[in-house]
């Protein structure tokens, strides 16, 4: 592997797919690369000082397009200066990271020797993997043929990095440090497909790590109660992450041990009872000593501390006496819900992934919600698209009829959970409606594209069945003034109860946040279809501008998954590099790679190949992106020529 020394994390780009419908056939060629930001110390070498540090490692992934990514981590090592080597990772770690795009799982809290680390080390075990991606009809396809670049059957894949001394991670005393390593699945995996429809998988590590909560998302953590101090507001867990079994070897702590803050408006659910704020410390406290728990909050630093918004524990935890299922309603008939995408956990902690799993309420069936403390929830509530977990039992074990029955014994729930749209908001001015309606050109739910869910019944009446084209949000207190027409939104809430949408009331989603995406990293995608001559239409040392005529499937730019089409721009869309003018910049042609770090010297190549007949068959880039200008201001670029 070649490694690239980088002065920040920023200089490492992913080379991602557009929206899960385009992925299968975007991905191409993707570079290998691994950058581990250290933090603590600026320029200059650091002195060895004596005893230990604390350092808490989380792990989680940029949003891609697997159904399931389910793979052993065997090793993380940090190399110190002086050539000695840290494990951080006591057990081996089985891990879903395809369950990881919108939150941070903490992995372990270790306690390391201080000092200057200049490298870091990790091993994958790809031998017992269970991955499953969609293919172009939307249905989840197991791959069985995981190879590497050179074609060969992948088993256990070694990665690592060596650090400079402006990007050197230093423990030291009284300073706890925090890392999250994040594997990009978009830019880490190429599929494809053949005739028959059997997928290939080839795997190209591709690893960012932050120590300064550049990128925040909510943390979950995961383990068994070790003690609460209700007075502090505060509780202590041993960390069990991911599936680790939590009726097992309670007493070791092999992952560490993590304390927990809490305030007023922490939500708890022990044992299937809701409480808050300090209403719950004390149900937590009355909890037999390693009892499951779950926490989901924030990690804040200036002091480091993990604030709880949500807590779950005892038979509110997946794994214990039900089964539970994790996934997306795509469809409703009667009191009958399919659940696409679903994450099965058995009573007792084993895990599966199916694709579709038929959940059956009742009327004793109860329904929560999350962030909501409210007991008025009914089976009535749950409509299509909404993501669910249900507790109940399964009822039908065979892996293509899965089956469970989620009213028993008035023991069986459906709790909704936060469901994340990404979309274009639509201009709808022209309707005589006080105020407007805020509306979107949905594009997927959770990830999942919107032709997968079947949206009948979610009306009154057929005619008000929610429309993906036009999806409309009750904003409430929401300011969505500066939202102008086409701008990519995620939203996250939750979708209006089954059967009541109405011409009166013709919200199909409650929204608890907007988020304009037009400022985060944007990736261009464009394919021609057959590979094109005049592909370029202009060419200089500090931009390239293309002609879109003869693009195939691909003439996008996409940020958070949400699409946007390059036809319908008011330019022709180009790539001008960063002000620095370096970055990466691959040219691929007949198997072989060329690498520049200068955007002048790729160009220059480009335009000679160009002369001597190559054609171009597509192209990848990602950075800033002006919608004004259609311009993408990029440090990362993959041309493929023929």
């Amino acid at each position: 592997m070649e490694i690239f020394y980088l002065q920040r994390r920023a200089t490492i780009a992913a080379m991602p797919g557009l929206m899960r419908s385009h992925f299968l056939f975007s991905l191409f060629l993707l570079f290998a690369s691994i950058l581990l930001v250290g933090c603590g110390a600026s320029g200059g070498s650091a002195a060895e000082a004596e005893g230990d540090g604390e350092i808490i490692i989380g792990l989680t992934d940029a949003e891609g397009d697997f159904a399931s990514y389910t793979v052993d981590v065997l090793s993380l090592t940090l190399t110190k200066a002086n050539g000695a080597v840290v494990e951080t990772l006591p057990l081996s770690t089985r891990v879903d990271f395809a369950q990881y795009t919108e939150m941070t799982e903490f992995l372990t809290a270790a306690t390391v020797p201080n000092g200057v680390y200049v490298k870091a080390s990790m091993v994958l075990d790809y031998s017992d993997a269970d991955i499953w991606v969609e293919n172009a009809a939307g249905d989840a396809v197991k791959v069985n043929n995981i190879v590497d670049t050179n074609g060969m059957a992948l088993r256990q894949l070694d990665v690592a990095v060596n650090l400079e001394e402006h990007t050197r991670l230093v423990i030291a005393p009284g300073i706890p440090s925090h890392l999250t390593l994040d594997f990009d699945l978009k830019a880490s995996n190429k599929v494809r497909f053949d005739e028959a429809g059997v997928p290939t998988q080839v795997v190209k590590p591709f690893l960012l790590a932050d120590v300064t909560l550049e990128n925040p998302k909510i943390h979950r953590l995961r383990g068994l109660l070790a003690s609460v101090d209700v007075a502090e507001s505060r509780f202590e867990i041993i960390l069990r992450p991911f599936h680790h079994r939590l009726a097992t070897d309670r007493h070791r702590r092999h992952f560490g041990q993590l304390e927990v803050i809490t305030n007023s408006a922490t939500l708890f659910e022990i044992n299937n009872d809701d409480y808050q704020g300090r209403a719950g410390l004390v149900a937590l406290e009355e909890q037999p000593e390693f009892t499951a728990t779950i926490v989901i909050g924030n990690l804040k630093l200036n002091p480091r501390r993990f604030e709880a918004r949500e807590v779950y524990a005892g038979s509110s935890v997946p794994g214990g006496e039900l089964d539970v299922v994790t996934g997306n309603v795509i469809a409703r008939n009667g009191d009958s819900l399919i659940v696409k995408g679903a994450t099965l956990i058995r009573a007792g902690g084993s895990v599966i992934f199916n694709d579709e799993v038929i959940v059956n309420m009742g009327d004793l069936t109860q329904v929560k919600r999350q962030l909501s403390m409210s007991t008025d929830y009914d089976i009535d509530d749950v409509s299509v698209g909404q993501r669910v977990r249900a507790f109940g039992v399964l009822t039908n074990d065979i892996a293509s009829q899965l089956e469970m029955d989620a009213g028993v014994n008035n023991r069986g729930r459906v709790k909704m959970r936060l469901t994340t749209l990404r979309g274009t908001v639509l201009d709808v001015v022209s309707i005589p409606e006080q105020p407007l309606p805020f509306v979107l050109d949905l594009q997927a739910i959770d990830g999942r594209y919107t032709g997968l869910f079947d949206f009948s019944g979610t009306g009154d009446e057929s005619v008000n069945d929610a429309d993906p084209a036009f999806y409309e949000i009750d904003v409430a207190t929401l300011d969505v003034s500066e939202l102008a027409s086409g701008t990519p939104v995620k939203v996250r809430g939750f979708v209006r109860p089954f059967g009541e949408v109405t011409a009166a009331a013709p919200s199909d989603f409650a929204a608890h946040t907007i988020v304009d995406v037009t400022a985060l990293k944007a990736v261009m995608t464009i394919g021609w279809t057959p590979a094109s001559l005049t592909a370029i239409a202009s060419s200089s040392a500090d931009s390239l501008t293309f002609n879109l005529a003869g693009v195939g499937r691909f003439h996008h730019i996409s940020r958070a998954r949400v699409a946007i089409d390059l036809t319908t721009a008011n330019a022709a869309p180009r790539i001008i590099p960063r002000e620095n003018g370096t970055g990466m910049y691959r040219l691929v042609q007949s198997g072989t790679v060329q690498v520049y770090t200068r955007f002048e010297n790729f160009t220059a190549d480009l335009e000679a190949r160009l002369r001597d007949g190559a054609l171009v068959k597509h192209v990848a880039a990602s950075g800033p992106y002006n919608d004004a200008r259609v311009t993408i201001t990029a440090g990362f670029v993959t041309m493929l020529l023929e």
